[in-house]
C-alpha cells in the first residue's frame, strides 16, 4: 500500500526571508532582524516593492489563519507588528491596520483563538474610540479631503439642474455623513433661485452604527437644518423615517409610496423627487447574504429573500417604481464583496492605501484629527477582514457593477453639464495636487494619483 506524501506548510523563514531578511535558528525562532534589502532601517518603506512585500505577508497570514495554523499565523503577525508600526509611513500604517484586523479575526476562529499580538496602544488607531462628532466637527471632518466633497459638489450641481422650475423639491437623503451635504445645497438653491422652492427633506434615521458617528439626534439635526434654511429665506420641512439599510430601507420605500398616493389623491402638483444616495447603498446586503435564513425579528420574509437575487437590486427596482426625477449615486469604486478572505484582503489593501497616502498631505502626525480619520479607516478594514455574515457590512462594489444594477432596474444614465463639471474641478483645486477628475460613460470619477477613488453617477427613469 502506497503512502501519499503531504508536504508540511512553509515555515516563516521560507515565507518572509525573501522579503524581510529574517534570521532564524533550527527551531524556527527569530534570532535577529536585518534591514530589508536596499533600505537602512524598517522606517524606510517608501517604494511600491515594500508595499507588495507587506501585502504578500498579509496574504500568507490570512491563509494560515484560515487553515488554523496558529504558529505560522502568530509568527507572521509578530513580524508585521515589528516592521509596520502604527505610527510609521503610510504603507506601514496601512499594513499595521490589516495586521490588527487579521489578529482580530484569528482571535475568533478555530485553534487561533489563543493567538495574541503585542501592539503599542499609545500610537495604535484601533485603541482610539470612534469619535462622536458634533455637527461642526463632522462638517470640518468631511471637508478634509474631496472623498465626500466630490460627491456633494457633483450631486448638488445635478440636483439644481433637474429640479429647476419645480415649486416643491423632495430630497430623500441616504447618506453616511448625516446630511452634511444639505447646507451647501440649501445655499446653492438660495443663490440661484429668485423664488426658491419648498424643500422637503426625508432621511432614514436608523443607520447610526457605522462611522462617522454624530453626537446629535436626527430631531436635533433637523431643527438646525430648518433654522439654517430659514436664514436663507427657504422653507424646509424635515422628516425622519425609522428605516435601515439592513432590510433595504423597506420602511422608507413604503412611506414614500404612501406619500405619493396621498399627494395624488389631493390633486397636488407633482413634486420633484430626488433620491440622493451618498456612500450608503453598499451597506445594503448583497448577494452573499441573500441566501441566509433571516432571524426571527428580521423585517424581510423568507420568500422575499428567495425571490430576490440581491436586496440591492430589489431596492433599486422599488426606487424606480416611485418615478423619481433623479437618482444620484455616489460610491467608492472598489470591490469588497468576495466571500474569499484572501481576495477581499487583496482588493481592500490595493484600495485603502489611498486614504493613508492622502492623510499625509494635510494632517500632521500625532494630531487628534488624524487619529479620528485613521480610526475610521481602521474600522472599515477590520469590518472587511475580521467580520463575516450580517456583521460584515462594508461591501463596496465597483462602478461597473452599480451601473449594470441601475440599467437592470430600468434607469438611464445622464451626464453633468459643463458648468457642473467646472464646479467640481474648482473644488478639487482647493485640495492637494494628487486629486484628479475624469469622465467615464458620462459619469464622474474622483482619482488620487491616477487611481479611481469615488464615482458620482446620475440616473433618470428610462
Amino acid at each position: 500500500m502506497s503512502t501519499q506524501f503531504t508536504p508540511s506548510p512553509p515555515s516563516l523563514h521560507q515565507i518572509a526571508a525573501p522579503f524581510s531578511g529574517l534570521s532564524m535558528n533550527k527551531n524556527n525562532q527569530i534570532l535577529k532582524t536585518r534591514p530589508w534589502p536596499g533600505f537602512p532601517s524598517s522606517k524606510a518603506f517608501n517604494s511600491f516593492g515594500d508595499a507588495t512585500c507587506m501585502e504578500q505577508l498579509l496574504v500568507h497570514c490570512a491563509n494560515a489563519i484560515e487553515s488554523n495554523d496558529v504558529t505560522l499565523a502568530q509568527q507572521i503577525l509578530w513580524v508585521l507588528n515589528n516592521i509596520a508600526p502604527p505610527d510609521g509611513d503610510s504603507n506601514q500604517r496601512l499594513a499595521s491596520a490589516f495586521n490588527r484586523a487579521l489578529a482580530a479575526r484569528a482571535a475568533k476562529s478555530g485553534s487561533c483563538k489563543m493567538l495574541a499580538v503585542v501592539t503599542d496602544d499609545r500610537t495604535n488607531p484601533a485603541t482610539v474610540d470612534i469619535h462622536s462628532f458634533s455637527v461642526v466637527e463632522l462638517a470640518n471632518f468631511v471637508d478634509l479631503t474631496p472623498w465626500h466633497r466630490f460627491g456633494f459638489t457633483a450631486a448638488n450641481s445635478a440636483i439644481l439642474e433637474v429640479t429647476e422650475g419645480y415649486s416643491v423639491v423632495h430630497i430623500v437623503d441616504l447618506s453616511s455623513t448625516h446630511c452634511m451635504q444639505i447646507p451647501t445645497l440649501i445655499d446653492a438653491i438660495a443663490t440661484r433661485h429668485e423664488v426658491p422652492p419648498l424643500i422637503r427633506l426625508t432621511v432614514a434615521g436608523s443607520n447610526t452604527d457605522i462611522p462617522p458617528v454624530l453626537n446629535l439626534s436626527y430631531g436635533e439635526l433637523g431643527a438646525k437644518l430648518v433654522s439654517f434654511a430659514s436664514s436663507k429665506n427657504i422653507i424646509l420641512e424635515f422628516k425622519v423615517i425609522s428605516s435601515s439599510y439592513k432590510d433595504g430601507f423597506a420602511a422608507l420605500i413604503e412611506h414614500l409610496r404612501v406619500q405619493q398616493m396621498v399627494l395624488a389623491a389631493e390633486g397636488h402638483r407633482r413634486e420633484a423627487l430626488v433620491i440622493n444616495c451618498h456612500m450608503m447603498l453598499h451597506y445594503i446586503p448583497d448577494e452573499t447574504l441573500s441566501t441566509l435564513t433571516p432571524e426571527p425579528d428580521h423585517l424581510i420574509s423568507t420568500s422575499y429573500m428567495y425571490e430576490s437575487s440581491s436586496l440591492r437590486s430589489m431596492f433599486l427596482r422599488e426606487v424606480r417604481s416611485l418615478e423619481p426625477t433623479i437618482v444620484v449615486l455616489v460610491e467608492e469604486d472598489a470591490d469588497l464583496t468576495s466571500n474569499n478572505l484572501v481576495c477581499r484582503l487583496k482588493s481592500a489593501f490595493n484600495y485603502l492605501w489611498i486614504p493613508y497616502d492622502t492623510v499625509d498631505t494635510f494632517l500632521p502626525r500625532g494630531s487628534r484629527q488624524r487619529q479620528w480619520y485613521e480610526a475610521d479607516i481602521s474600522w472599515k478594514i477590520e469590518n472587511v477582514i475580521a467580520q463575516e455574515g450580517v456583521q460584515r457590512v462594508e461591501r463596496a462594489e465597483p462602478k461597473s457593477r452599480w451601473e449594470q444594477r441601475m440599467r437592470n432596474a430600468k434607469f438611464q444614465g445622464v451626464g453633468l453639464s459643463e458648468e457642473g463639471v467646472s464646479e467640481v474641478k474648482a473644488m478639487l483645486d482647493e485640495h492637494a495636487a494628487g486629486w484628479g477628475l475624469k469622465k467615464d460613460d458620462d459619469h464622474l470619477v474622483l482619482t488620487w494619483k491616477g487611481h479611481n477613488v469615488v464615482f458620482a453617477s446620475f440616473w433618470m427613469p428610462a
